[in-house]
């Protein structure tokens, strides 16, 4: 099957989605560091980023047509900066609103399904206009704009269509999810568009269901014991439950029966058999210590036995109070870059470039690799599906 990433960044998306058996056969990132990465990895015949075809450009400069018709998927995350929680809140106004150039990319290539990626403030109801105005443009991907007609207007026009019952070419689903719940070993909330084009589905595509949930973990961890005793943690070490914890184990118990699916991964599950970090040595790439890490209000870090918060693309103040975990001796410390790098699902022998300021931001704003992975799989099937059908 063959694929197009766009907004690659340092490729957790497009990693994910060639392990679930995508072949890119373009991968577009306009940041020149996050680009760099990309490259250095090729060079080092990292498996999969091996075989990519990178650009470095500018999205607004590239052309799809010579690949037109021939793309089973479309994939990327847009620059979130213009609705992340933390910006300035301008939306559609921002300038680095990339939403129309993702849209002009399914309208040139027609791929049979397409997978984006961005952050929860998206789903908020300040942009909750634009975001309906984002479906409808990516369900019908070739309408363009009249003469002088703003988003808004054509807003208009797209909910009469849809009013009408006149058939979308691509079935949009747009949700927010928790990584942590397909595999991340991180609580990162997002925001996933998913199309598929409507003549390879009869109704609408079923959004992939959770994989893992906290449930199971707290059932493996305070019901059998089995996560405690897997890392090798005594009853003198383990944590204790807070408030909410304590009400779903209540519930368990009282049910007495196992969740569904998969626990959560813990930091512990990521990185516990990486060795100790230190400033003056690196064991292995990406792994040494960065010093000056501090908690901050409400920003208080990570605990080894959950899935981390959120990595952040700042690597001081307020985003580097994300970036760190508290170990069992209540010392914090910064996550290692290679520790960064697993807990956005990449392997070890992929590398983040030099310093701190700039792989920083690259992971921070990865996708996890486990959610590129778990939802392309699932576009996957309903692909493979489709042309069996066909045939």
């Amino acid at each position: 099957m063959r694929s197009v990433e766009v907004f690659a960044g340092c490729g957790g998306l497009a990693l994910g989605i060639a392990e679930a058996g995508f072949k890119h056969e373009l991968v577009i990132e306009r940041d020149p560091l996050a680009a760099a990465t990309l490259s250095a990895n090729k060079r080092r015949r990292i498996r999969h980023v091996a075989d990519w075809p990178i650009h470095q450009e500018d999205i607004r400069n590239a052309c799809f047509r010579s690949l037109a018709g021939g793309i089973d998927l479309l994939s990327g995350g847009p620059p979130c900066q213009p609705f992340s929680i933390g910006g300035k809140h301008e939306g559609p106004r921002d300038a680095r609103n990339m939403w129309p150039e993702a849209i002009r990319a399914v309208r040139e290539l027609r791929p049979r399904a397409f997978l984006f990626e961005n952050v929860r403030g998206l789903l908020r109801p300040a942009f909750e206009r634009y975001l309906d105005f984002l479906r409808l443009q990516l369900s019908w991907p070739t309408s363009r704009a009249k003469l002088g007609e703003s988003w808004p207007s054509k807003l208009v026009r797209f909910r009469a269509w849809e009013a009408s019952g006149r058939k979308p070419t691509y079935r949009v689903i747009i949700k927010g999810i928790n990584a942590a719940d397909y595999g991340a070993p991180q609580k990162r909330h997002r925001a996933i568009f998913i199309g598929v084009r409507s003549d390879l589905v009869d109704d609408a595509f079923i959004f992939p269901k959770a994989t893992h949930s906290r449930e199971a973990l707290i059932w493996s961890q305070w019901v059998t014991g089995e996560y405690w005793d897997l890392h090798e943690i005594p009853k003198r070490r383990r944590p204790g439950l807070d408030d909410s914890e304590k009400i779903i184990l209540e519930r368990l118990r009282a049910d007495n029966v196992k969740p569904r699916g998969k626990r959560w991964t813990t930091v512990r599950d990521a990185i516990g058999d990486l060795p100790r970090p230190c400033i003056h040595n690196e064991p292995i790439a990406n792994h040494r210590l960065h010093p000056g890490a501090r908690v901050y209000r409400n920003h208080t870090g990570s605990v080894w036995d959950q899935p981390a918060k959120a990595l952040k693309a700042g690597d001081h103040g307020v985003p580097g109070g994300e970036n760190i975990l508290i170990p069992e001796n209540g010392i914090v410390r910064y996550f290692t870059l290679r520790e960064m790098a697993r807990l956005q699902g990449l392997p070890d022998a992929f590398r983040v470039g030099n310093g701190w300021a700039g792989p920083i931001k690259q992971l921070g704003n990865a996708v996890p690799v486990h959610v590129g992975r778990t939802f392309a799989c699932e576009i996957a099937k309903v692909i493979k599906r489709a042309k069996r059908r066909d045939q």
